[in-house]
């Protein structure tokens, strides 16, 4: 079996409403995703989707994306897809770096491997029967007033595990609005406070302090080292996200003892390979993660998914749906989808979903196959 075509298209995926993070810094009304289709000479074709939340989010864009897999695609037509390994071995030594732009291309190489197979990607992943995966909220900045009206309203759908987005300059407000929720969480029910990397050291170390609230707070800085002096300060268990990128950042966080747990993005490492190796490494270390995508429909959510469904109960945490924010469904009633709180898969092979491309309009690029 031979890649013989690599197709590519973008779909624009508007949110059904504004959504707020860092502090209120950042702020995101819709999200640029790609879809990728690899075709085999043998007629099995493998979909991936890479989606960054936008551009202020992580060094990362859509439009950049589609340009990587432009360079990328010549380095694996007639490769075999099944190879994993060398698939990404040979997207390194094409272009180093740029690991969002290889995720697509790597889970549509898992989706092939899966439909050759005859076996969900849970199953390739190592479980004999896939875990139900409790859904995580992610509630927008706001008044406490507002962000606790959001968190009654995702309990109504099943939620319980909330990420309340705080952080900024005003220090005095964030510790109003932790311990608000706090003192309103139903009971439980848990939450995370996303600070995504909005505070300096100085005010983490005064909010952290000052709060009575001992749960998770995720990616209180900007940096790995600004974050592992945070981490020697407080009192709460810290959580990683945007500044984790390559294994080696994964190592390196705690080896410092800069954290607790992380959050394990697929698009954000470079595809479902790279993933799994970090999610089996903090498995080895103790942490506890939660396993979910950057951003996209449902098709990105359920590639990740499925991850965290093979991940032993004592180390995984809830996961986070995007595709709960978008006001369209370019994969409509398809893969993993929030039902009373938890995302249930059964045995379709592969990623288990296939997008309609009349869903999707015409690619913006092809790849291969005489094109």
């Amino acid at each position: 079996m031979r890649i013989s075509r690599i197709a590519v298209w973008q779909i624009e995926l508007p949110l059904t409403k504004p959504y707020w993070l860092s502090g209120g810094r950042l702020k995101f009304e819709a999200i640029d995703s790609t879809f990728v289709r690899i075709d085999t000479d043998e007629g099995v074709s493998g979909w991936g989707e890479g989606c960054p939340w936008g551009h202020t989010y992580l060094p990362a864009h859509g439009p950049g994306l589609r340009a990587a897999v432009g360079v990328l695609a010549p380095a694996l037509i007639g490769r075999d897809p099944r190879a994993l390994d060398e698939i990404n071995r040979a997207m390194d030594i094409q272009l180093p770096g740029h690991l969002y732009a290889k995720s697509p291309l790597d889970i549509a190489c898992w989706d092939i491997l899966g439909k050759t197979a005859g076996a969900p990607l849970w199953r390739l992943l190592g479980a004999e029967q896939p875990a139900a995966v409790a859904v995580n909220s992610s509630i927008s900045t706001g008044t406490p007033e507002e962000m606790i009206a959001l968190i009654k309203e995702a309990s109504s759908k099943g939620y319980r595990t909330h990420s309340a987005k705080i952080g900024g300059s005003d220090f005095s407000a964030d510790i109003e609005r932790i311990e608000a929720i706090s003192a309103a969480l139903p009971k439980g029910e848990q939450v995370t406070y996303d600070v995504n990397r909005a505070w300096t050291p100085g005010v983490a170390m005064q909010v952290l302090n000052a709060v009575t609230a001992r749960d998770w707070v995720e990616q209180p800085c900007e940096t790995l080292d600004q974050c592992a002096l945070v981490a020697s300060k407080v009192p709460q268990p810290i959580m990683l996200d945007e500044c984790l990128h390559s294994f080696q950042d994964h190592l390196e966080a705690w080896k410092r003892g800069s954290c607790q747990g992380v959050k394990v993005k697929p698009n954000r490492v470079g595809g479902l390979t790279r993933a799994r190796q970090i999610r089996d490494f903090g498995v080895s270390v103790g942490w506890q993660m939660h396993i979910e995508d950057t951003g996209g429909s449902a098709f990105a959510d359920s590639a990740a998914l499925q991850l965290a469904a093979t991940t032993p109960d004592a180390n995984r945490l809830a996961s986070w749906l995007c595709h709960a924010h978008l006001g369209i469904d370019p994969v409509p009633g398809q893969g993993g989808r929030n039902r009373g709180g938890l995302v249930h898969f059964d045995d379709r092979p592969g990623i288990g979903i296939t997008p309609d491309p009349s869903l999707l309009g015409e690619p913006v690029a092809i790849y291969g196959g005489g094109a």
